[in-house]
């Protein structure tokens, strides 16, 4: 057994150990490590913090070398803690390696790569879309992250959300130019709707796929059905929520659902929303630019029936249900059509009865003959 006196001894050569264990453990915590971190942005801003700090490229090009560090300080990633050296890794001294990058595009295309060390999965999502499919062709203008996010000033992409077109409008600023004067674009830069879609809704964020492909324009009902089949949503702007419905029903939708399942990537004329309602430049129906105004919808239509005369639009009901009120005609068209069809069905089945019966009676007599 131990004694009183070695365990004193022991306690000596222990306490000290464990003191010494608890003093480490204490300096490596997040709390402690945060001042570090703090120190080294302001060591690199000691040099970056000065405007007027350039750096001339092979090509001419002079790489601005000057932080702000009020922005910087704005920006999502320092009042985390994520600092310089968490992008420029292949910075650790001082003087810093020479730029390999030959113009201020081929250097902003290698530093973006750090991106992937926190949004991996955003990332792997990116290098999947049209863009990176657009920049592995060798056009270098396709952009990067820090092209929609920024570098040093990274925020919210979405606050305010206008702030979304107004960044695709970089690179976009003809097709961005029609959604501003659109029924989306309007409520959404004029009134500060946040219900109504922008870019990103539409196209994706970071997984954006070519919009001029078969598969895309195909599936377009079903993406204006995000918004236009929601019940509440349409509610709230005194919209039809039926609209998708109907049109599934319709020939256009029929056709559509009939290719979309065999042929999803093949070509075919049958119309979806857009090629009525337009694409980036929607309008109300009441708008007299509207391609579905009821004063411009008969050229509408003859974009692809040419052949269609002036009573062409009278016989289609819009993207309403048939009712006594709207549309009389086609109401009791309908309701006598509902009603014969079964009603001939049955006769039909009636007399198929009737001959079974008359053919096993018939033969019942046969056989007692």
């Amino acid at each position: 057994m131990i004694n009183k006196t070695t365990s004193i001894r022991l306690l000596w050569i222990v306490s000290p150990v464990l003191l010494a264990v608890v003093f480490i453990f204490l300096t490596i915590l997040p709390g402690s490590a945060k001042p570090i971190h703090q120190r080294t942005e302001e060591y690199c801003l000691s040099c970056h913090g000065k405007e007027g700090n350039t750096y001339a490229l092979p090509n001419g090009d002079q790489l601005n070398l000057y932080i702000s560090k009020d922005v910087l300080s704005h920006s999502v990633h320092s009042p985390l803690g994520i600092e310089c050296e968490a992008c420029h890794t292949e910075i650790t001294t001082y003087p810093h390696p020479a730029v390999a990058a030959q113009s201020k595009r081929e250097f902003s295309r290698t530093v973006y790569t750090a991106c992937k060390k926190c949004h991996s999965k955003v990332y792997d999502n990116n290098m999947d879309s049209v863009h990176a499919k657009v920049a592995s062709e060798g056009k270098q203008e396709a952009p990067i992250c820090t092209d929609c996010h920024g570098a040093h000033d990274v925020q919210s992409p979405d606050k305010p959300r206008s702030k979304v077109s107004q960044t695709c409008n970089k690179c976009h600023s003809d097709i961005n130019h029609l959604y501003e004067g659109s029924v989306h674009g309007k409520a959404l830069l004029e009134d500060n709707n946040n219900d109504v879609p922008v870019c990103t809704d539409c196209h994706g964020v970071h997984n954006i796929q070519d919009p001029r492909t078969e598969e895309f324009r195909i599936n377009t009902p079903e993406l204006c059905a995000r918004c236009h089949a929601n019940k509440e949503l349409m509610d709230k702007y005194g919209l039809n929520s039926d609209v998708y419905d109907i049109y599934k029903l319709s020939w256009h939708g029929v056709d559509v659902s009939v290719y979309k399942a065999k042929w999803p990537t093949i070509w075919h004329d049958s119309a979806v929303c857009t090629d009525c309602h337009g694409v980036h430049d929607i309008l109300k129906t009441d708008d007299p630019q509207s391609k579905v105004n009821p004063q411009n919808l008969l050229a509408t239509c003859q974009e692809c029936h040419p052949d269609a005369g002036p009573n062409w639009t009278g016989a289609w009901t819009g993207h309403n249900q048939i009712s006594l009120e709207r549309t009389p005609f086609v109401y009791y068209t309908n309701l006598f059509y509902s009603s014969l069809t079964p009603f001939i069905l049955w006769i039909c089945v009636i007399y198929v009865v009737l001959q079974i019966i008359h053919l096993m009676v018939d033969r019942a007599r046969r056989s007692l003959k």
